[in-house]
């Protein structure tokens, strides 16, 4: 099983993250105080602290689409990936890139969307069939 990480950054409003990272992502909420919160994503750490969000632009370019740099996210399996594509969907969330497969027919075919939480931070979610092909070259 993989270590998990531990990803601490700024978000503008911690209710509102709570909401977000709990009823839209899922994540379960850990120790808190007044001014940040934890959460367990997907098995790994992430710690919203009260403050200004990183800087970001669409700086990366992926295939055919320019993505938000830094980012952060996920790889699940594609049937959870699948799931929480849906219920981001029925949220009527507004992805910088909606869900689809990248890379079709080729290694390290994938599942993505980007979006965005509450405080802009950029988030990535990518689903496998074969979880082997995450690191294929």
């Amino acid at each position: 099983m993989p270590v998990p990480f531990h990803l601490a950054f700024h978000v503008s409003d911690l209710d509102a993250a709570r909401e977000f990272y709990s009823q839209a992502l899922g994540a379960t909420e850990g120790r808190s105080t007044e001014t940040w919160v934890d959460f367990d994503f997907f098995g790994h750490q992430l710690s919203l602290h009260l403050g200004e969000p990183f800087a970001n632009a669409a700086t990366g370019k992926v295939g055919d689409h320019m993505v938000p740099m830094p980012h952060f996210g996920v790889v699940l399996p594609l049937n959870d990936w699948t799931a929480l594509a849906g219920r981001l969907e029925e949220r009527q969330t507004d992805f910088i890139i909606a869900p689809s497969v990248r890379f079709k027919g080729a290694p390290g075919e994938q599942w993505t969307m980007f979006f965005r939480d509450p405080s802009g931070n950029p988030i990535e979610v990518k689903g496998f069939a074969d979880e082997s092909g995450v690191f294929a070259q």
